[in-house]
């Protein structure tokens, strides 16, 4: 018998999980906190994400309580969210019928233009048809989730259902058409930082290598799946290595590391709740003690295999068990008692969408068990059907196509590396032959001098006049070399700075573009639906119309302020210094600042907490430029807390501190919030051109940088205290005598 590989559908709902009991505690004192229903329910929904990945049983428990508060809350978004993460866990349960009756509420709750709500609903009957083997079906409704995804430009879970959908050609032996998706999907994954994802999608790569056999891709693929699944404590990806990798060593004749990773993938299928798979991880173990020859202790754990894949109502896991028991019968010569087995393997696979290789060597086992017992027509029959799925499966096309992509894949992710190598070795050999040019230079001129020095020694008092006037030439000249290498740096940090204006005004002006293209396809889509009749279908593309007019207007917006900030940047101040009173221009500049933020969102409000010292002496300052730099940095403390207060949902009291001081000589302006702070990794960035923390379209990331600037110019510094997730200070130092 060849074991089947088992394949591990991404939930919509994967998290990323470190310490799983220190967030659960984490949540518990959120929720106790919380002050609304809403804000109560969105915890709980992260609690019993987080109980998803590790015990389904308590999962489904938590999750059926916080269902009836958002439906007592009428809340449409909690409903919504806690449904799809129930129909995820009803169906690694194998509780199809619950699960399906989730999905026909959502189908009426949900409105008619939530489109991306919809593609989720339709990505959960994929899984749940695949969970039932039912794969043409399940694919089916995989595609019209991803359609609508691509068609919205909604990234965010492309990647899950790219990784699903190739379950389902896997599985019908498309080979080249699964790690066509899977590429996509770890791609997408890798690209934003998703390791949850990348350890979903790695596993299932090593069961499609493991297919065409690449054995030894698939090995290295499945560890490298399972070590993220460990340090991330993704039980449900570590049972599925583990079993995945039992059959890879039992397919290579490894009994003894086959039985281990079978028994290893049992206890932590014990331990999670997942029957079917534990089912599966059995009949491995089995299989395993089998070819070992120790026939007793294979049947008793064939038997277990069987009760519980049974009990899991999952048809790919209940024909695995059954199939290692005729296996276990006939390799012990048994054939009359293995027939039956081996026929309900068959029947629990009747009606699904599964043509892989272990069925045809389980087809081949049968026909055997027919031929010893005198059943010669069976045992034809059941030899034909071996060699048609042999045939199909190892079909040369199908392998080539699955290699070349495979080679391609990985040839592309070198051609990257390379180039990026490439790149710092060229940046690298730049630095080095400035550097020696500059040296080479010094050289010469100190060279010249000592000869000159060294001559004027040896001539007569007649030459010295001479002899200067030739020094003086030559130091003009090295002040021309000189001036040359300065304009040189300026070009090329003028150089630097184009590209960086190019790459960020390139992103808005791509959205607003495939925008525009995606409502062109929309209004022909409308024109038919007007012709139809189909009033329904109207109302729906007209709201996908009208938010992608807005993402255009957003986006167009988001290019005129980097334009703009950019005209700031570079713009040299002609204005003039004047003596300025540092409390008054910070007491202005902070109500302007406030109020602004107030104009853009009326639900914005904060404690301000001002300290000033009346002793300050008066600055000579530009006092525009200086007020630009405190509205940049208080507008930068305001979207801080503002940001903290959306994500803890009121329980939270936001708080801006400005205080002036006399330190040393310095007058001192400190602006200081209880925000979210700047991560440690990115705070030597943050007076770059173009490095902004917020969401990509909320700052050009030239605010900090232009302040820099300002204050560099009155002689001045900036200086960040920081505490990340806590809050920050930025300090202003002017000196006094500037």
């Amino acid at each position: 018998m060849k074991p089947l590989l088992q394949l591990l559908l991404i939930a919509i709902a994967s998290v990323h999980l470190h310490a799983q009991s220190s967030r659960i505690d984490s949540l518990n004192r959120l929720i106790a906190l919380a002050k609304t229903d809403t804000a109560r329910i969105n915890l709980l929904v992260k609690k019993v994400n987080l109980y998803s990945n590790h015990n389904l049983d308590t999962a489904i428990q938590l999750g059926r309580q916080v269902l009836a508060e958002a439906k007592k809350a009428k809340y449409y978004e909690g409903e919504i969210s806690i449904w799809q993460g129930l129909i995820v866990n009803y169906c690694f349960k194998g509780e199809y019928a619950s699960a399906s009756e989730g999905l026909h509420y959502l189908e009426k709750f949900i409105r008619p233009d939530d489109s991306l709500k919809l593609s989720s609903v339709y990505a959960n009957y994929g899984m749940l048809y695949g969970m039932q083997s039912k794969y043409d079906s399940s694919a089916r409704f995989y595609e019209k989730a991803i359609g609508i995804q691509e068609r919205r430009h909604d990234s965010t879970e492309l990647s899950n259902n790219y990784s699903n959908i190739a379950i389902s050609y896997q599985q019908q032996a498309n080979y080249p058409m699964a790690l066509k998706y899977q590429q996509q999907a770890l791609r997408i994954a890798e690209a934003r930082h998703n390791e949850v994802s990348q350890a979903y999608t790695l596993t299932n790569m090593g069961i499609t290598y493991e297919n065409y056999g690449d054995t030894a891709k698939a090995e290295q693929t499945y560890l490298k799946a399972g070590e993220l699944a460990a340090r991330l404590q993704l039980s449900n990806v570590e049972l599925y290595v583990y079993t995945n990798l039992s059959s890879l060593y039992i397919n290579e004749q490894r009994w003894q590391k086959g039985y281990d990773y079978a028994m290893k993938a049992v206890d932590v299928g014990n331990k999670f709740g997942d029957k079917g798979t534990q089912a599966a991880s059995l009949s491995k173990a089995a299989v395993a003690k089998a070819h070992q020859r120790q026939f007793e202790e294979a049947l008793v754990l064939g038997k277990r295999a069987v009760l519980l894949a049974d009990s899991s109502g999952q048809p790919l896991n209940i024909s695995q068990a059954y199939a290692a028991m005729g296996s276990i019968l006939q390799m012990q010569e048994k054939y009359k008692e293995a027939i039956p087995f081996y026929e309900r393997n068959f029947e629990a696979l009747k009606g699904r969408d599964i043509y892989v290789q272990g069925n045809g060597v389980i087809y081949k086992e049968l026909s055997d068990c027919y031929e010893k017992t005198g059943d010669y027509i069976k045992a034809l029959a059941s030899y034909r059907k071996s060699a048609d799925i042999g045939d199909s499966v190892k079909n040369k096309d199908n392998i080539r196509k699955a290699t070349e992509m495979s080679m391609n894949f990985e040839f592309e992710k070198k051609q990257e590396v390379q180039a990026a190598e490439k790149k710092k070795q060229d940046e690298i050999s730049r630095a080095k032959q400035l550097a020696l040019l500059i040296g080479l230079l010094a050289a010469f001129a100190l060279a010249g001098v000592a000869f000159y020095g060294y001559s004027n020694k040896q001539k007569a008092n007649a030459l010295l006049v001479q002899q200067k006037q030739k020094i003086e030439s030559t130091l003009d000249e090295l002040k021309a070399t000189q001036k040359q290498l300065i304009q040189s740096e300026k070009m090329a940090s003028l150089g630097e700075l184009t590209a960086g204006i190019a790459h960020e005004i390139q992103n808005p002006l791509n959205f607003v573009n495939n925008f525009a293209e995606v409502n062109a396809e929309l209004v022909a889509e409308m024109t038919e639906a007007i012709k139809s009749n189909d009033s329904a279908d109207i109302l729906a593309i007209a709201g996908d119309i009208g938010q992608n007019s807005e993402k255009i207007l957003h986006h167009g917006k988001r290019a005129d302020a980097i334009v703009k900030g950019m005209l700031q940047h570079s713009r040299i101040s002609s204005e003039q210094k004047e003596v300025t009173d540092i409390n008054t221009l910070v007491e202005e500049y902070l109500r302007l600042s406030y109020h602004g933020m107030r104009a853009k969102d009326k639900s914005f409000n904060v404690k301000l907490d001002t300290s000033y010292d009346s002793a300050l002496p008066k600055l000579k300052i530009v006092p525009q430029d200086v007020g630009r730099v405190l509205l940049n940095m208080l507008g930068n403390s305001f979207y801080a807390v503002h940001e903290k207060k959306k994500q803890l949902d009121g329980a939270y009291d936001p708080q801006v501190q400005i205080a002036t001081s006399l330190q040393d000589g310095q007058v001192k302006i400190k602006i200081s919030d209880n925000g979210t702070g700047i991560p440690p990794s990115v705070a030597d960035k943050i007076f770059q051109p173009f490095f902004t923390t917020k969401p990509t379209g909320q700052g050009t990331g030239l605010g900090l940088s232009l302040s820099y600037d300002i204050i560099k110019a009155h002689n001045g510094t900036i200086h960040l205290d920081n505490r990340e997730k806590e809050g920050a200070a930025f300090t202003v130092s002017l000196p006094v005598n500037g």
